[in-house]
């Protein structure tokens, strides 16, 4: 569990990251608070954060549960190709929202997989008689 423990914080820790860059962007485009709008660029890293919180709430007690029924170190694998799916995102987006797709792709489908992992490990216990 140890790795999932890893991917988690590195999760939020980039989740942090991109809140920072937010914070930049509002300052190098004099986007004042409490503006959510103004500049495109601004706009993007804003909206680059907000899609990150999204996806995490998707990810994180989807990895958890999965990794409870599942080998762990499988779920901290897939935790951590979205991260790097995270990162592109972040990238493809800033330049051009259109070039999202892979970034969003490779964050997207892990967070799905332990979706459906952690439901087929739960509905497994529950059919096996472990329901407390």
């Amino acid at each position: 569990m140890v790795w999932v423990q890893l991917v988690t914080v590195l999760a939020v820790i980039q989740f942090a990251g991109f809140g920072f860059l937010v914070g930049a962007a509002r300052a190098r485009h004099g986007i004042p608070a409490p503006a959510t709008s103004g500049h495109e660029i601004f706009d993007r890293y804003f909206r680059v954060h907000m899609n990150t919180l999204e996806t995490l709430v998707f990810l994180l007690p989807s990895m958890w549960i999965s990794a409870q029924y599942w080998p762990a170190q499988l779920s901290a694998i897939l935790g951590a190709v979205y991260l790097i799916g995270r990162q592109f995102y972040l990238s493809g987006y800033v330049k051009d929202p259109k070039k999202r797709g892979l970034g969003y792709g490779l964050s997207f489908m892990p967070a799905a997989i332990m979706s459906v992992a952690a439901l087929v490990g739960i509905v497994r216990a529950l059919l096996a008689g472990g329901a407390a």
